[in-house]
């Protein structure tokens, strides 16, 4: 495990063609890929261009990532190179990506009209061939019904074939192809020159084009759907906006707001930009974005995103980021690039899928001579080497990674779950122990009121009444958790006058006639209040756990104690149980001394507890741990988290925490709820799994239908249905991944 990884950023995709002599990352549609084979040529050869450091293809999302020195190689020098095969390489640009749904629904359109076309004429021609196969008209008619399901309904089959064979290269087109063609012409030729006994396969011919058009009309809504929910994304964006100028409000586009303008907000609608609330508060449904459904709080000085939704009240907000820069379109690249990204387990996918072709071509040749010279029968060797030709299916192994990533890391973004790449879901499958950063990520990361102990005579009402209005007009972090624990008890603060700050010591201030003091022993003392022995001794074990004790006195005397702490997310302990019955091992990590440690482990169930770790020593607790043989999680929120994110096997940043966390992690929650922990561990493994299943079957498959098509075992037209069937599973397969966490909150 290096201490670094290969990340792509979004930065280098605002331009597919970048100045001269810097390294960047460009991206660009494939046209023209019909198999697996397809893209691993396609990625071949653009790995080979000089300047280009990696290059990628992925087959369902028909994208290629190309990192490149462009000094060296232009995008023009890598879409030429690619024609040159017979595909097409276009720079993604925000219009391409716009059209994207448009140009799946004409593809999907196209392969029903000619699956309509197909079937009816494919099935009269087999009852033509079954009923009627040795009379004259029924053998013409069956060759005329052929002739268009063999060169309208299988133009594309041919098409393609055509152009990789013009290339010198081979894909499944190419078996599809040569496979029906072979039977049409040996038909033809049966009917034109042969006499009324001899057979012919038109049957064959047809209805294997029919189910492999039957095949790709599902395979295209299949893929679709796949990534669909993520192309729906930007989509749930607010159209209009608000704009606010000189007290002045008129509607305007969304994309023609600007950074730094004001917008209105009204109830019911949604946020048009990412922006800071100025005026005004409400509750604002953060769902799409997060996948809680429970409103969030916002008022003057709190940060709004883009397409959540304002559920009450008025909100005057200005624009912090908009169009590209929004969190919702951070999101959206997020995905994509994972989405373009392959797990390790691909890469022999990959190889086999790059020989695939050229071995079955090899294949039903043998087959075909061996039926030919060994059996003497060279019209079931044909039918064999037909056999061989159709049921070989790279489309399914190409499909089994992409698809399952396209769809798993979809449902991710749907949950509020962010997972960055194929890479990611293998690592996570074998994670055993997640490690937690205490402040921010299982604590709240701010002070709030634990406790009140109040001297003997004195009430607890006046004591919270009284260290609470003064402590009203300090903008200390202490100072605020004891005002915000005492209003939530219901205490009515009285009026203040005469307030005074005393640097590092506390406040006083006066309420009614009495002058009240709240802060430190100091204080106490330099106020010649009398401490109370029992209030020392309580404040004493306070402060052992952990916990800051602040003083209060007035009138010669000491009157009680309060306690502040940062205090456990209420989701914390569940979350832990849930990743302890997954059965992985959980650790704590914080600078508390142990006492402290222990006791805030002790509260969420965490028995491993590492304490008085120091920022900077929290990589080396992590690259212990894996020393020791543990495949390390890592979950944390703040700037110093982020190298241990990067040392450890999977890195799990909060979404409300720093950029720089976020960055540097492999799955990112975009909510502050714990128990996304889990639920991004369970849905990569889930994910991976479906890879695994995917490859097994597409493998298996081949495998085992190949040799029972060369023995003549298998009739062509079954092999059509079941060359189609395969790649259709793989898809089916994946988009299992939909139902994950259904019934469940994420």
């Amino acid at each position: 495990m290096t201490d670094t990884r290969s990340r792509t950023h979004a930065e280098a995709r605002t331009s597919p063609e970048p100045p001269p002599g810097t390294s960047t990352e460009l991206e660009f549609e494939v046209s023209g890929m019909t198999c697996g084979s397809c893209a691993a040529r396609v990625e071949k050869v653009l790995s080979r261009q000089p300047g280009v450091a990696r290059a990628g293809v992925n087959f369902a999302t028909e994208r290629a990532t190309v990192v490149a020195d462009t000094e060296q190689v232009s995008g023009d020098d890598l879409v030429a190179k690619v024609a040159k095969l017979g595909y097409g390489l276009v720079p993604v640009t925000p219009s391409t990506s716009e059209h994207a749904s448009d140009s799946e629904s004409t593809l999907e359109a196209g392969w029903l009209r000619r699956m309509l076309v197909a079937w009816p004429l494919g099935l009269v021609v087999l009852v033509l061939s079954m009923a009627f196969m040795h009379e004259p008209w029924a053998r013409w008619a069956a060759l005329g019904l052929t002739v268009p399901v063999q060169f309208w309904a299988g133009y594309p089959f041919i098409h393609q074939a055509a152009v990789r064979a013009r290339a010198r290269q081979a894909n499944m087109d190419t078996l599809i192809a040569i496979g029906t063609l072979a039977a049409f012409w040996f038909s033809t030729y049966q009917v034109v020159v042969g006499d009324a006994h001899s057979d012919h396969y038109f049957d064959t011919a047809a209805l294997i084009i029919a189910f492999l058009l039957l095949g790709r009309y599902f395979e295209a809504r299949a893929k679709g759907r796949a990534s669909g929910a993520i192309r729906r994304l930007p989509e749930l964006g607010a159209r209009d906006a608000h704009l606010v100028v000189d007290g002045e409000e008129r509607t305007v586009p969304v994309d023609q707001v600007r950074v730094g303008d004001l917008l209105r907000v009204r109830p019911g609608e949604k946020i048009p930009v990412d922006g800071e609330v100025v005026e005004g508060a409400s509750a604002v449904d953060e769902s799409m974005l997060t996948g809680e459904s429970v409103p969030v709080e916002k008022g003057v000085g709190d940060r709004v995103a883009g397409a959540t939704v304002n559920t009450h009240g008025v909100l005057v907000l200005r624009a912090g980021a908009v169009g590209a820069d929004t969190a919702l379109a951070h999101i959206v690249r997020l995905v994509e690039e994972a989405q373009g990204t392959k797990a390790p387990v691909q890469r022999l996918a990959d190889r086999i899928a790059s020989v695939f072709v050229p071995a079955v071509l090899a294949v039903a040749a043998l087959t075909f001579a061996g039926w030919w010279l060994l059996a003497g029968d060279a019209t079931q060797g044909l039918v064999s080497a037909v056999a061989v030709l159709i049921i070989a299916c790279p489309c399914a192994l190409g499909l089994a990674t992409p698809t399952a990533i396209m769809v798993g890391t979809g449902r991710g973004a749907s949950m509020g779950v962010l997972i960055k790449g194929g890479e990611v879901l293998e690592r996570s499958k074998r994670v055993d122990t997640v490690v937690f950063d205490k402040t921010g990520t299982l604590t709240t990361g701010r002070m709030a009121l634990t406790d009140v102990i109040s001297a003997e005579g004195t009430h607890e009402r006046d004591l919270l009444a009284r260290a609470a209005a003064v402590e009203d007009a300090s903008e200390h972090p202490v100072g605020r958790a004891v005002v915000e624990g005492v209003r939530a008890r219901a205490v009515t603060l009285p009026p203040l006058d005469d307030f005074a700050s005393v640097a590092g010591h506390g406040v006083r201030g006066r309420v009614g006639a009495i002058v009240v003091h709240v802060g430190s022993r100091r204080l106490m003392d330099e106020a010649g209040l009398e401490r109370v022995p029992d209030l020392e001794s309580v404040a004493e074990g306070l402060e052992s756990d952990g916990k800051t004790a602040i003083f209060a006195g007035w009138e010669g005397r000491v009157r009680g104690v309060l306690a502040v702490a940062d205090t456990p997310k209420a989701d914390a302990r569940a979350a832990v149980a849930e990743l302890g019955a997954m059965g992985i091992d959980v650790v704590m990590i914080t600078g508390d001394n142990h006492r402290t440690a222990a006791r805030v482990g002790s509260e969420m169930g965490i028995d491993r507890v590492l304490s008085e770790v120091l920022p900077a020593d929290k990589v080396a607790e992590v690259r212990r741990l894996q020393s020791a043989g543990r495949v390390v999680a890592m979950v944390g929120d703040g700037v110093n988290d982020a190298p241990a994110l990067v040392q450890a096997d999977l890195g799990i940043a909060i979404g409300t925490g720093t950029d720089v966390a976020i960055e540097s992690s492999d799955i990112t929650l975009l909510s502050a709820e714990l128990d996304g922990v889990a639920t991004a561990i369970r849905l990569s493994r889930r994910t991976f799994a479906t890879i695994l299943q995917n490859l097994g079957w597409a493998f298996g498959y081949n495998v085992a239908l190949i040799p029972m098509a060369a023995l003549g075992l298998l009739n062509p037209i079954i092999a059509g249905a079941a060359m189609a069937f395969s790649s259709v599973s793989v898809v089916a397969n994946s988009l299992r991944l939909h139902r994950f966490g259904s019934g469940r909150r994420a």
